[in-house]
C-alpha cells in the first residue's frame, strides 16, 4: 500500500446491496468514489512525524482514544452512541460514498462497493486526456466498509470499521462464446492499512486534528494473543484476554471475514451469524447467473451462533448449531479458523 492514495469516486447511483458468496460473477463497474478535498495516502501514517504536542506513544486526544490489538484498531469516544450516529453517517457521506445500510437500531452502517481510483496508473495518456477516457480505466478491485457503534457501560461508545475486498479475476472464454474472456469477482483479505486510514479521518472528523491523528494511529503494537485449539474434541480459538476486549475483537473479525452478523446477546456472549459454504467447484456457473438462471444449486446459507465464554483473562470461542448444540464439523473447523486468523 506503500504510496498509494485513497481517492473513491461515485456518479451517484446506489448499486444494490450484496452479501458476496465466495463466487460473486459480477458487479456493476458504476459505483466508483471520490474523497473531496486533498487526497490523502493511505499508509501515510506509517511515515509521518508527530507534532511535539502529541507523544509518540499518546492514545488519547480529548474524548477520543483509539484501542489496538494485533492488525485490530478501533475508536472509543466519550460520547452516547445516539450523539455519534449522525457525525458518523456524515463522515461518510462527506467522504463520497453511499450507504447500502443505514440501521441505527443495530448500531451498524455500511458503505456500498467502491473503487480506489488512486490505484490507476498516472501516464502521459492519462493525464493529457483526463475525464475524457476516464470510464475506459478500471483497477479490477472494488471496497467496501462497514461501521458498528457498541454502547459502553459508562456511556461512551466504540466505534468499528472493518474492510471487504473483491477483486476482479479472469476465466477465460465465456461457454458457448467463439472467444473473449470471462471474469469473476471474488474475495480478497481485508486490508488493514485502509480500515486505519479511515478510523484516522473519522478522528478528524470526530475532532481531533491531522497530526494528533496520525500519532494515535501509529502508536502501540501488541503481541499475538490467539490461537486455534481442540477442547473436548471441538475446534475453538483461545484468547489471553477478558470477555470484554475478546468480545469486541471477535466482533470485528466477523464484519471483516465476510460474515453476516443477525444479531447478538452481549450479556450471553453470543453472535448469531449465516455462513455461506465455500464452492469447491469453481467453474460452477456464479452467483448472478445463478440468480437469473434460476438455478438452486447454491449452497444456501447456514444459521450459527459463536459463543465467547471467559474465566477471568482467559477466553474461548466456539462455534454451535442454529439450535445451540455444540458443532465439531468442517464448516465449524473453517470458522474457528478464520476467526483466529484474522485475529493474530
Amino acid at each position: 500500500m506503500e504510496g498509494d492514495r485513497v481517492d473513491y469516486k461515485t456518479t451517484g447511483v446506489k448499486a444494490p446491496s450484496l452479501d458476496i458468496p465466495p463466487d460473486l460473477t459480477q458487479l456493476t463497474r458504476d459505483t466508483r468514489y471520490v474523497v473531496p478535498g486533498t487526497a490523502v495516502t493511505a499508509s501515510s501514517y506509517q511515515v509521518a512525524q508527530p507534532t511535539q504536542t502529541v507523544p509518540t506513544a499518546a492514545a488519547t486526544v480529548g474524548d477520543v482514544r483509539i484501542e489496538r490489538s494485533g492488525s485490530q484498531r478501533w475508536l472509543v469516544v466519550n460520547r452516547p452512541a445516539d450523539k455519534l450516529w449522525g457525525p458518523v453517517r456524515d463522515f461518510w457521506l462527506e467522504n463520497g460514498f453511499l450507504l447500502s445500510l443505514d440501521q441505527e437500531n443495530l448500531g451498524i452502517m455500511e458503505t456500498d462497493y467502491a473503487e480506489n481510483r488512486a490505484k490507476l496508473p498516472q501516464d502521459f495518456i492519462r493525464n493529457t486526456l483526463g475525464k475524457v477516457l476516464e470510464s475506459l480505466y478500471s483497477t479490477g478491485e472494488r471496497d467496501k466498509f462497514r461501521t458498528r457503534l457498541e454502547r459502553r457501560p459508562d456511556g461512551g461508545t466504540e466505534i468499528y470499521i472493518s474492510h471487504r475486498g473483491l477483486v476482479e479475476v479472469v476465466t477465460g472464454a465465456k461457454s458457448g462464446a467463439s472467444s473473449g474472456d470471462s471474469t469473476i469477482w471474488q474475495p480478497r483479505p481485508a486490508d488493514p492499512e485502509l480500515e486505519a486510514e479511515f478510523l484516522r479521518r473519522l478522528m478528524v472528523k470526530l475532532g481531533v486534528t491531522q497530526e494528533q491523528s496520525k500519532a494515535l494511529i501509529a502508536a502501540g503494537a501488541t503481541k499475538q494473543t490467539s490461537r486455534v485449539a481442540v477442547v473436548n474434541n471441538l475446534p475453538v480459538v483461545q484468547i489471553d484476554e477478558g470477555f470484554e476486549r475478546a468480545w469486541r475483537r471477535v466482533g470485528l473479525a466477523l464484519d471483516r471475514t465476510g460474515f453476516t452478523v443477525e444479531d447478538r446477546d452481549r450479556s450471553q456472549g453470543t453472535y448469531f451469524v449465516r455462513y455461506v459454504e465455500p464452492v469447491a467447484n469453481k467453474s460452477e456457473p456464479g452467483f448472478f447467473s445463478k440468480l437469473f438462471s434460476g438455478s438452486s444449486t447454491a449452497p444456501p446459507p447456514l444459521k450459527y451462533r459463536i459463543t465467547v465464554k471467559s474465566q477471568g483473562e482467559s477466553t474461548t470461542v466456539s462455534v454451535l448449531n442454529a439450535q445451540g448444540a455444540a458443532e465439531s464439523s468442517a464448516n465449524a473447523q473453517r470458522i474457528v479458523q478464520v476467526i483466529a486468523d484474522d485475529l493474530k
